[in-house]
């Protein structure tokens, strides 16, 4: 679970700076910032629906860190 949430998170920064990576390059002419972009949603929203599947299955726990 570790690693697919680590490469998850890659895959976020990746996405985040390629679309800087396009808006420089392109100043705004083109898509590709906004498909960059649509893609980090994306990971995110996906990364977030899997944190709630592992936590309501059991394949994660809570830490006790706050209670």
């Amino acid at each position: 679970m570790k690693i697919l949430v680590a490469i998850a998170f890659i895959l976020i920064i990746v996405s985040l700076s390629s679309a800087l990576i396009f808006l420089m390059r392109d100043k705004g002419r083109s898509l590709r910032t906004m498909k960059a972009l649509a893609f980090r949603v994306g990971f995110s929203v996906t990364l977030f629906i899997l944190i709630l599947i592992a936590y309501y299955l059991g394949y994660i726990k809570p830490t006790g860190l706050l209670y």
